[in-house]
């Protein structure tokens, strides 16, 4: 139904904007279901996700594509993150056009003084939310903040967290609820559902494929792994050979199945995360077979 992006400076209030949003949301008439997508949903220190470009490079790609599968007509995703920068934003605004959503921005404003405060009160606090000085600075220093004549920051609901606080009241959190639940027929004017273009249909249909025969191929090589290791008891395993054309599994040492599964999760999200800037995912089994054991041999390779 609709895909809402929180952004705003390190410790501006935007959690608590997100979950009044929701609970805002959730007592609407029309009983939306909504979820909140943020560093929490996947257990995240912040200090170690912002740590340096590579490690925010990553989390953006995790919320990016847990964004891009959740998106549907029946829900509302919240973005609650920083969403600092605008190009980011608009890959967000694309996801939303691209699922035939609407739209919109929450901007948690705030001076950068309340939020140096609040970031050292959460500190003597102990809250793990809290952000090192370092790490903090470079955030405030790089925010690009929202503008309403973007169209991937319109239409921009904007808070004043320190000198208004934030409830279900605030008038951005209600006026975004109307927004977000009012019913659009053709003589609405004042709600922009977002229309997909040929493109992008194509490019989420073609992404859709390639994720499927990567989690169907990564799945079947690891029951291949498990079965080859059953059958040897324990005893060495020179090469497990896939098929044909495929190279094989070379393994030093037995090899369980939790630590397959995790290998196989990781495996799919680097793959994910760098089909973002690059090539999209294999789309047939044995390419992304090919993929899946040359990362094994690499990562099993010393034992």
């Amino acid at each position: 139904m609709a895909l809402v992006v929180i952004c705003g400076q390190p410790c501006s209030g935007k959690s608590m904007a997100a979950a009044c949003l929701a609970e805002a949301l959730q007592e609407a008439e029309s009983k939306p279901s909504v979820r909140i997508i943020n560093e929490s949903s996947f257990h995240l220190n912040r200090n170690q996700s912002y740590a340096d470009m590579p490690s925010e490079k990553n989390l953006r790609g995790v919320l990016r594509s847990e964004v891009d599968r959740s998106l549907s007509r029946d829900n509302i995703i919240i973005v609650d993150s920083l969403n600092s920068i605008k190009g980011y934003r608009y890959e967000l605004w694309c996801l939303a056009r691209a699922a035939g959503t609407r739209y919109c921005v929450v901007h948690c404003d705030v001076e950068e003084t309340y939020c140096r405060k609040w970031n050292e009160e959460r500190k003597e606090r102990l809250d793990s939310n809290y952000y090192d000085d370092k790490i903090f600075e470079d955030l405030v220093r790089r925010f690009e903040r929202p503008d309403s004549r973007n169209r991937w920051d319109s239409p921009l609901f904007e808070l004043w967290p320190s000198r208004d606080g934030i409830e279900k009241s605030s008038a951005a959190i209600v006026d975004a609820v109307t927004y977000l639940t009012k019913k659009v027929d053709s003589k609405t004017k004042d709600v922009k559902v977002l229309q997909p273009t040929i493109a992008t249909q194509s490019a989420r249909k073609t992404e859709a494929n390639s994720l499927y025969e990567l989690d169907r191929a990564t799945l079947e090589v690891m029951n291949m792994i498990v079965e080859a290791q059953s059958r040897a008891m324990g005893g060495p395993l020179n090469g497990i050979s896939l098929g044909p054309g495929l190279p094989s599994v070379d393994l030093s040492r037995s090899v369980g199945l939790p630590e397959l599964r995790r290998l196989r999760r990781t495996f799919i999200k680097l793959t994910g995360q760098s089909s973002l800037s690059g090539p999209p995912p294999p789309s047939d089994a044995d390419s992304a077979k090919r993929m899946f054991v040359d990362y094994l041999n690499r990562e099993l390779g010393n034992g």
